[in-house]
């Protein structure tokens, strides 16, 4: 996982004249097959850095070096060429998040409008506790009179009850002799 790269950078820190590599399969593996140019010392130099370094996250089971007589391609060509395939790769997935963001931007706008909406109505139910409480502030003043209201008409009762009884008598009576003319007893 990048190790082309990774030869690809130890080839120009190096000074290589030219290098290019591969992925090839060897049976059921994956192999690199890297090509370099260079006087001795630059080999030896990115023969070491090939042995001792690795990018983070790949798999280097065997490093072999071999002469061959096939066309190595110049490091600053080779480079371009790695630049084009990472864009190709990252083209599509640049435009994938261009168009998250577009989608972002929409529910941000959505999320704006529903904020605004929330604080309209924090506003109003603000004022609707305010109107509430001076409810409540009357329905209290009304329920502490309440003792004294009921005090008042127990004494009332009390003043009217003795003629109560007697009225009461004479009201039914009244109805039996009404009853006895019409001749209903």
């Amino acid at each position: 996982m990048g190790y082309r790269y990774f030869l690809m950078t130890s080839a120009i820190d190096q000074g290589l004249n030219g290098s290019n590599a591969r992925n090839t399969m060897k049976g059921n593996e994956q192999q690199v097959v890297a090509l370099i140019e260079g006087n001795e010392e630059t080999i030896a130099g990115f023969k070491k850095l090939a042995e001792s370094q690795r990018p983070e996250h790949s798999l280097v089971l065997s490093i072999v070096f071999e002469d061959t007589n096939s066309n190595v391609m110049k490091t600053g060509e080779y480079a371009q060429v790695c630049t084009a395939i990472q864009l190709n790769k990252a083209i599509p997935l640049l435009l994938d998040m261009r168009d998250d963001l577009k989608e972002m931007k929409g529910d941000m706008k959505e999320m704006k409008g529903d904020i605004k909406e929330m604080k309209g109505d924090m506003k109003e139910m603000k004022g609707d506790m305010k109107e509430m409480k001076g409810d409540m502030k009357v329905v209290r003043k009304n329920t502490d009179i309440i003792p004294q209201i009921h005090e008042e008409i127990k004494g009332m009762r009390e003043d009217i009850q003795p003629g109560y009884a007697a009225q009461f008598r004479l009201v039914q009576a009244d109805i039996r002799a009404i009853k006895e003319r019409l001749g209903m007893s």
